[in-house]
């Protein structure tokens, strides 16, 4: 498989970027996408050429590190991490257009690869438990139907790639900070302090300059985990609720 590859490239954030042009040979169509960017990247260095820069970690689809805009879609043209999509999703003599993600919250470190330490800042405002440390409860000490139980690890499985925040107009972060804010406030051991953090994660959502929800479902149908606008419109009355006795409000 030969192929077409347009690249953002970009030296850093203060740089401008730009899109180069790249050609792949002999790719095979059992490769992950990464893999294919591996090749093209040894290829350069044996050139001289600086690589490519992108990130990645597992390569299993865990870790949500592999945010890429492919084709004008996050994680290209499945419903899955980048590292888990194969070139067999690609026909021979295709043009391939590879960009980072496009959100002023996630500022460009270099080529591809994107600085998502906003939602580590909005995780660090309240998506969290407080429990006294000693040893682990009981299993069942604390009975909670299975309804409630797979809701709340349904919401639990987000993996903080971006693709909501890339695929949404608005560069919403609404459908991950809703996921997180809904995997503890759906159980008994959230419950004591999800006033305070739906406040305080909501706010510090603002805080990082990330739009609001227009409803399009953009964000849910490129999620590669499945994250439903259930959990938005959770968030949202978790947050209402909140604000009814605020202190912040008085």
């Amino acid at each position: 498989m030969n192929l077409t590859l347009k690249i953002w490239r970009q030296p850093n954030a203060q740089s401008e970027g730009k899109i180069v042009t790249y050609q792949v040979t002999d790719i095979n169509d059992e490769m992950s996408f990464l893999e294919m960017l591996d090749v093209l990247n040894e290829a350069l260095v044996k050139k001289g050429e600086d690589p490519v820069t992108f990130d990645h970690d597992c390569r299993e689809g865990i870790c949500g590190a592999c945010s890429l805009f492919i084709n004008g879609r996050p994680h290209g043209p499945q419903q899955t991490t980048t590292c888990q999509l194969h070139m067999r999703s690609f026909k021979d003599g295709d043009t391939i257009w590879i960009e980072p993600w496009r959100a002023k919250p996630f500022p460009v470190v270099k080529d591809l690869m994107v600085d998502r330490s906003a939602f580590d800042r909005i995780m660090q405002a309240g998506g969290y438990i407080s429990v006294n440390t000693g040893s682990a409860p009981d299993a069942n000490e604390i009975p909670i139907s299975k309804v409630i139980a797979d809701e709340a690890f349904n919401a639990a499985t987000c993996i903080g790639c971006g693709a909501c925040v890339a695929a949404c107009k608005n560069a919403s972060a609404m459908l991950f900070t809703g996921a997180k804010i809904s995997q503890l406030a759906m159980l008994p051991q959230g419950k004591p302090e999800k006033k305070a953090r739906a406040e305080a994660m909501i706010a510090q959502m603002d805080a990082e300059g990330f739009g609001a929800c227009t409803n399009t479902g953009a964000c849910s149908a490129e999620c590669p985990k499945g994250i439903t606008m259930a959990n938005i419109a959770r968030m949202n009355r978790e947050f209402f609720a909140a604000t009814l006795t605020s202190e912040n409000m008085q």
